[in-house]
């Protein structure tokens, strides 16, 4: 057995998976290769195939309570990394609808055919060598998704998750807001992972819950230290961003109020950052949800707004109190006026509604100047600082009075 629980060694010839035998459990193969035995009702054996490093073993055990179809033993040895029925279950309960329906349909078809074809030698069931390596294919991505999703569970048993706190600046007066929590992940091989690549993964296999509860209690005892270390003359804010994965689970709220608690950081000093399709998929529950935050105190923002759903009847429906205007149109709006248009009525729209906005990706004076112009409440970006590590942001505190940049639009 290997030091992570999750792995499994099998010696050349050992048994990995017996026919006729129950299993709650498919393998991804990380290292080795295996071969794919049948027994006949004559009691002849067939070799079906061999599968090597990159694919997945052992499928359809994680699909229904039927025995195993085949025998798969060990050519060499071989490095299993185990998929069990319940990590299955649970990520495909939290897919779409559809989506749930048509996989349970195809996954049971591919059982019938891979029982006709063996056992009843039907050559029409069997897959065209195309359709074989599309299949293959698709078991990679799989594969390496499964594995991310094994080494970022490993990341937050093993603390190597850090946050990185961006700048938020307010216009009107220079000052330093607070800051945005930002996750990143140094893996301990392939270094700096980029959120754009484990986010997704982290969200799909459920980790995000664990992970985003850490990024909140971790964000709130950075900003007690930040201030503390730095005696800023007002109470700066930090923003923690959630997923629906986040608030599909039932004691959401009950773990937020207790982060506050331990951390004895003020729910007004604290920012849910969620994104458009996080409401459209969830309406009721984030309703329900969110109200009971902002009661609370907490303050809600919208992430990337103008790149989702945006639609005026949710913005009346649900308890915001901030539109954070995507970097896409910050960047665009001084050669592009359809992009100007848009953030001018972006702010227009938040001012009506008595909402705030801060403007993500300010990169140059240019922009901030002509941000400031427009109305725009808050900004964040590169101009100001990228995101920066904890020791970083409380120089950047200490020092932001005296920067230059605080008047400089």
């Amino acid at each position: 057995m290997d030091n992570n629980n999750t792995y499994k060694i099998y010696k050349r010839g050992e048994t990995i998976i017996l026919q006729g035998e129950k299993g709650d459990r498919a393998y991804y193969i990380e290292d080795g290769h295996v071969e794919i035995l049948m027994t006949k009702p004559d009691s002849s054996v067939e070799k079906l195939a061999t599968r090597g490093a990159g694919t997945i073993i052992g499928e359809m055990a994680i699909v229904d309570d039927a025995p195993r179809i085949a025998t798969v033993k060990a050519v060499e040895e071989c490095k299993l990394l185990e998929i069990t029925r319940e990590d299955f279950n649970r990520r495909l309960e939290s897919s779409d609808p559809v989506i749930k329906m048509i996989s349970q349909i195809i996954l049971t078809r591919y059982r019938d055919m891979l029982t006709r074809a063996s056992i009843f030698n039907d050559p029409g069931s069997v897959p065209t060598p195309e359709e074989l390596e599309r299949q293959l294919v698709q078991q990679n991505n799989a594969g390496e998704m499964i594995k991310m999703a094994n080494d970022f569970k490993s990341a937050i048993e093993n603390n190597q998750l850090s946050l990185h706190y961006q700048p938020i600046i307010d216009f009107q007066t220079g000052n330093l807001t607070g800051f945005e929590a930002l996750m990143r992940w140094t893996h301990p091989e392939k270094g700096m992972i980029s959120p754009g690549i484990f986010i997704p993964v982290a969200e799909d296999s459920g980790l995000i819950v664990e992970a985003s509860r850490w990024a909140l209690r971790e964000a709130c005892m950075a900003l007690t230290r930040i201030q503390g270390q730095t005696g800023y003359n007002q109470d700066l804010s930090v923003s923690v961003n959630f997923s629906s994965t986040d608030f599909a689970e039932e004691n959401f709220l009950e773990q937020v109020y207790l982060i506050l608690s331990e951390t004895d950081i003020s729910p007004q000093r604290v920012h849910l950052e969620i994104t458009e399709r996080l409401l459209m998929n969830q309406p009721d529950n984030a309703k329900e949800t969110l109200s009971l935050c902002r009661n609370a105190g907490l303050g809600i923002s919208i992430d990337d707004f103008g790149t989702g759903y945006s639609s005026l009847s949710y913005l009346h429906y649900y308890p915001i109190d901030t539109l954070k205007i995507d970097q896409s149109f910050v960047r665009n709006m001084r050669q592009d006026e359809t992009a100007s248009e848009l953030v001018k009525s972006i702010i227009a729209l938040s001012k009506n509604m008595k909402m705030k906005t801060i403007a993500e990706g300010v990169e140059d004076q240019e922009d901030a100047t002509l941000l400031r112009e427009m109305g725009c409440d808050q900004c964040q970006g590169f101009y100001f600082s990228k995101p920066l590590p904890e020791a970083e942001a409380i120089e950047f505190v200490r020092n932001w009075d005296a920067n230059p940049l605080k008047t400089s639009f």
